[in-house]
């Protein structure tokens, strides 16, 4: 069992949801809710905000895994501005206590919950109420994002990781026995059959 926390980053609505679970498992929502900042305060004061929230719920739910919304290009500079800035507040938040973060796209936390990275908002909210069973649906959206973020991540993030570390384990492994019998004879060299050259 892995506990995750999802964040849907944004300056006026940060989504943030908790799930614990395995891939094949049930799988169980621990905490769901979102950190808001004023629209009208500086930047640097809903940073903090955002910084202050995301730590309570580090602080409270204590999360093996952050699992973060990737931002992507939008027509509106200043929304992609904010995102990227709360995006940026998340992380640092997460690596600052040493927990691993993973990015994902909307498309494939989409896939992952629904099994369409076309789906809308309501299709995913819709899903996410199911996989947890929940008695209404999460709202805001926000809300409902961060935890599909975290669902897509206990069903995607583990295999990712496993692949990742054999990539890292084969790197490190010592060369294999026929490996190491072709360094033993100088460059150019050719051993001839026999002669034990």
């Amino acid at each position: 069992m892995v506990r995750v926390l999802g964040v849907d980053p944004g300056l006026t609505r940060c989504g943030v949801g908790v799930v614990e679970g395995a891939p094949g498992r049930p799988l169980r929502m621990a905490g769901v809710g979102v950190v808001r900042t004023p629209a009208d305060a500086e930047i640097g004061q809903r940073l903090l905000l955002v910084e202050q929230g995301i730590e309570a719920w580090l602080d409270e739910h204590r999360p093996d895994l952050v699992a973060v919304e990737r931002v992507f290009a939008q027509h509106n500079v200043r929304t992609v501005m904010g995102t990227a800035q709360a995006s940026a507040v998340a992380m640092l938040c997460a690596t600052r206590r040493g927990i691993p973060v993973t990015l994902h796209t909307p498309s494939e936390v989409k896939a992952a919950v629904t099994g369409s990275g076309r789906a809308d908002k309501a299709q995913v909210t819709a899903m996410v109420q199911r996989l947890l069973r929940l008695d209404a649906p999460p709202k805001p959206a926000d809300a409902a994002d961060a935890l599909a973020l975290a669902i897509c991540h206990i069903w995607r993030g583990g295999a990712t990781n496993r692949l990742e570390a054999a990539v890292l384990a084969a790197r490190a492994a010592p060369r294999s026995e026929p490996a190491r019998a072709r360094s033993a004879y100088p460059r150019g060299t050719v051993p001839v059959k026999g002669t034990g050259r």
